[in-house]
């Protein structure tokens, strides 16, 4: 098998996420020998890492082994590794001191959170874009509850159950719906000492709209739902410091001892590895066909890449990054057959849905602008259509029906390897209680 492939021409796919798997399978039956290297060894439905986060589901629900997705594609291998540079000249991938060769690179590296130039704010504001992030913020979020529990501080016990989220995309709000009904509901009857319902939710947006690539419509219904579920919601309104007692926000403290960051991402490091341009988000500048200028074998898709529609750059969302995985693989194929290179990429956008809490969603397409039921209706099929692996769609949809029957969240864990994170009562200062 191996002598096999050495005669094969190499793709290199960096980054097993929703673009990286899609060209890997979209050139299942091309003449070429496929590596798809990762530093993690699932692949990771992200759009549901928010119910991970807040107890909904498991971490096992949205993943799934890499090594297993492809268990049926023979021309495929995988490697559990970190990239550490590029070497463009003798067209290798450096894993450390190994090197990986290449005739066709695609990098689909994903990216991480931005905060906008204070990265301090990171060590109380965490995000949210990988298992270990959910698994953390669980963690936080229930420990918030039980330190509460524990405490006889007025003051503290309010800061513990305050939960401010920055950033009012779509996972902002679901974030913010979820928490809410994990307090006001799921743990409603667990406590002696607190009452979990008495629990703050904050969401904090610096546009004048939550969800802002929504029509107005459909954010003022979000907004007004949430407002249903007891979050606040701060539009217009701009965050200047956060740090172990809180957030300050338009001159205004608030004591909070969980903070969740939803409001940036930055690019991986791919640029640095290429040497090439990037944008501010450190997305690299491709051409119309997604490679990099003068690497036409280079191919960059996903959150990684800056690419532009009708003079706009395409969103950071799953449907662009498997659009551009499928339009890469497609591009690779072509030139190994001799084939001229297909019209430039083009996203066809399917339209956004957002879910806020239970049974409420908003899905904006070319067709249908709709919130309600109906719409949280479709936000479940399309998701579970989604996930990768059978199994984790009936063990989801299992957890939702459950959910959606008793109110309960089924994976109320709190992980020992996270007990530093746990949000244990501090000294209050003077401007720590004030609200």
């Amino acid at each position: 098998m191996e002598r096999e492939r050495q005669h094969l021409p190499q793709v290199v796919i960096v980054g097993a996420g929703f673009g990286g798997l899609e060209a890997a399978r979209h050139l299942r039956a091309a003449p070429v020998a496929v590596t798809v290297i990762d530093r993690s060894n699932h692949h990771l439905f992200q759009p549901l890492l928010y119910q991970v986060a807040t107890a909904g589901l498991s971490p096992a629900e949205i993943s799934a082994p890499i090594r297993a997705v492809l268990r049926g594609q023979r021309n495929a291998e995988v490697f559990l590794a970190e990239v550490t540079a590029i070497d463009t000249a003798n067209q290798e991938v450096l894993l450390g001191d190994r090197r990986v060769p290449y005739d066709y690179l695609i990098l689909a590296t994903g990216a991480r959170h931005s905060y906008f130039g204070h990265d301090e704010w990171e060590e109380y504001a965490p995000g949210l874009k990988s298992i270990q992030d959910a698994t953390t913020l669980r963690s936080k979020i229930l420990r918030a509850f039980e330190a509460a529990e524990l405490t006889e501080d007025p003051a503290e016990r309010a800061a513990l159950l305050t939960f401010v989220i920055v950033g009012g995309g779509p996972t902002g709000v679901e974030m913010a719906g979820a928490i809410a009904e994990l307090a006001h509901v799921a743990l409603k009857r667990d406590f002696r000492r607190i009452d979990p319902t008495q629990a703050r939710i904050v969401l904090v947006e610096g546009l004048a709209h939550l969800v802002p690539a929504f029509p107005t419509a459909l954010a003022e219904k979000t907004r007004d739902h949430l407002a249903h579920l007891g979050v606040e919601v701060c539009t217009d309104t701009m965050v200047q410091e956060i740090d172990a007692a809180g957030v300050l926000m338009n001159g205004e403290r608030i004591a909070a001892r969980t903070v969740i960051w939803a409001a940036g991402v930055r690019a991986s490091a791919a640029g640095n590895w290429l040497g090439v341009p990037t944008d501010r988000a450190n997305r690299v500048l491709v051409l119309p066909d997604l490679s990099v200028p003068g690497q036409p074998h280079i191919f960059v898709i996903g959150d990684t890449a800056h690419a532009e529609q009708e003079g706009e750059p395409l969103p950071g969302v799953a449907q662009v990054a498997l659009q551009q995985g499928r339009y890469a693989a497609g591009v690779i194929c072509g030139r190994l057959t001799g084939q001229t290179d297909p019209p430039p990429f083009r996203y066809h956008d399917k339209g956004n849905m957002a879910t806020v809490g239970r049974a409420f969603a908003i899905v904006d397409t070319r067709r249908l602008h709709i919130s309600g039921f109906f719409a949280w209706v479709l936000w479940l099929a399309v998701h579970i259509t989604f996930l990768i692996d059978f199994r984790n769609r009936v063990a989801v949809l299992f957890q939702w029906a459950w959910a959606y029957c008793t109110y309960q969240r089924s994976a109320r864990l709190i992980v020992e390897d996270n007990m530093d994170e746990a949000p244990t009562p501090v000294a209050m200062t003077e401007h720590s209680a004030e609200r």
